[in-house]
């Protein structure tokens, strides 16, 4: 039984119980026979919690990994997770914060902004299909802050950060807006790095989610600068593999992947027909870096299913 519909007969039960003028810890009118039954177990979200937690061992079990899930459904505030408070690497799901970031602070006109970078910068960044054809040019701000989210362009990522003062720049903006447990450390590509025994460039489930629960806030952002960040994200060509691919059919999924060795990451706000969006994180390690995709599409299924 799914999340939803718990919440549904529990309600109906505690309906039930008030209407016949008793509670749980009486006891029942006696039957015919002089018995007296037991009164019907309470309905929780408990077993549903404790269904999904199970699936999500066995996931971790079978493509021996850790797995962090936070998502909250902002319809109700209903919220689900497993490992949410642990430690992960963010890799690339960071870059819609540093856009949002940019979006925020910046006019339409300044985002026409002509920007240039070198050849060492695009060398240094390492994944660079949009920024690497374009050394000799430049491009808008806007481009370059859409390069960082549909493609996931670290160079990309790295001029944002410049605009909004690098990584400190990020995290006294994350900080601002209550997360004080996101480190971010480094620029691209360094930010894919994870020392064990440190916060450097580390994150939780539960933090990313409320940092991206919050980018739907209108008091966060105006109105044209979420539906622009939203739109990118919609079209993000890396995440298809990811929670997309574990969605129902219909699901609108706007999303951001992270990716770095036995990283595989994705935030996501996935909205169901006619109703309101559920906020997903997923991040996790697995030993076997070609497995994560799937790893991660096979989480946001199990989690998504109970919110149905």
């Amino acid at each position: 039984m799914n999340i939803r519909a718990l919440q549904i007969l529990a309600a109906s039960t505690a309906t039930v119980l008030v209407a016949a003028g008793c509670a749980s810890s009486e006891a029942q009118p006696a039957d015919e026979s002089g018995s007296y039954t037991d009164a019907a177990p309470a309905v929780t979200e408990d077993s549903a919690h404790r269904q999904l937690d199970n699936q999500l061992k066995a996931l971790e079990d079978r493509y021996d990994a850790r797995v962090g899930v936070s998502a909250v459904d902002t319809a109700d505030g209903t919220t689900v997770g497993h490992r949410g408070d642990e430690r992960f690497g963010f890799a690339s799901t960071l870059k819609v914060f540093a856009v949002a970031e940019l979006l925020d602070r910046t006019t339409p006109k300044q985002l026409k902004k002509n920007v240039t970078w070198t050849q060492d910068d695009v060398d240094e960044a390492g994944w660079t299909p949009v920024t690497g054809k374009h050394v000799d040019d430049g491009l808008p701000l806007t481009d370059i802050a859409e390069a960082a989210l549909r493609v996931s362009d670290n160079a990309a990522m790295n001029i944002v950060l410049d605009e909004i003062g690098g990584p400190e720049g990020l995290n006294a903006a994350l900080e601002n807006e209550g997360d004080a447990t996101t480190e971010i450390v480094d620029e691209e590509p360094g930010l894919n790095v994870v020392t064990p025994g440190r916060t450097d460039n580390t994150t939780t489930p539960d933090a990313l989610t409320a940092d991206l629960k919050g980018l739907l806030d209108p008091r966060r952002l105006s109105t044209d600068d979420r539906d622009q960040l939203l739109e990118w994200m919609s079209d993000n060509e890396t995440g298809d593999p990811l929670i997309r691919a574990g969605a129902p059919d219909g699901w609108s999924v706007k999303d951001k992947s992270g990716h770095s060795d036995t990283i595989q990451n994705d935030i996501a706000v996935v909205t169901p027909p006619g109703e309101d969006p559920i906020v997903l994180s997923v991040l996790t390690e697995a030993k076997d870096p070609d497995s994560g995709a799937a790893l991660v599409a096979a989480v946001a299924e199990a989690v998504l299913d109970g919110f149905r």
